[in-house]
């Protein structure tokens, strides 16, 4: 991992430990991806058995799908560890 995103996974954690009251906690995640099955299915495959709740949306032309994920997690790490498991699916853009 390149320094800038070991900065950005350190600020974020920061902000997640000073926002959040108390953990476990619900965190609702943020992705757009291509149309494509197998990278939608990636992503939700990402939390599967993590009683998550998966919202997809197709944009209109079609190109693109979001994705929202709400789902309990344990600790700031663990929220940047599935933004880590992800970030390797090709296309993803996480918001």
């Amino acid at each position: 991992m390149d320094k800038k995103t070991t900065e950005f996974y350190e600020r974020l954690k920061e902000e997640l430990n000073s926002t959040t009251k108390k953990w476990p906690s619900e965190y609702l995640y943020k992705f757009i991806v291509p149309s494509d099955i197998e990278k939608i299915a990636q992503v939700e495959g990402a939390f599967n058995r993590m009683g998550a709740i998966i919202d997809t949306r197709q944009s209109k032309n079609g190109k693109f799908t979001s994705i929202s994920i709400s789902v309990h997690l344990n600790s700031a790490d663990e929220v940047i560890q599935k933004y880590q498991e992800v970030s390797t699916i090709e296309g993803i853009i996480s918001l």
